[in-house]
């Protein structure tokens, strides 16, 4: 399924692409319709700058909701559990 909306590139940088499967998606369509071959070159262009800027939201929301997870599982980076003190003055 692609997309033949002149305006695609701005519904793409602020509705649905605004999450992280949203934006996804767009790079699909995006990709099936540059590897169709039959856009001309300055379309070609304006898509692969949109699936630039989508491919860098999605990776800032996957390395946001990584940095999460990991906060949440308390692992640091060398996989080493992290211990932290709870409460503010401890008794």
């Amino acid at each position: 399924m692609t997309l033949q909306h002149p305006n695609s590139t701005d519904e793409a940088t602020s509705g649905e692409a605004a999450t992280f499967e949203g934006a996804l998606t767009r790079l699909g369509e995006i990709v099936e319709r540059l590897e169709g071959g039959d856009l001309p070159l300055e379309d070609s262009l304006k898509l692969f700058e949109e699936g630039v800027r989508l491919a860098r939201i999605a990776q800032t929301r996957l390395d946001s909701a990584e940095k999460r997870v990991e906060e949440l599982l308390g692992i640091d980076e060398d996989g080493n559990p992290v211990v932290r003190e709870i409460g503010g003055n401890g008794g």
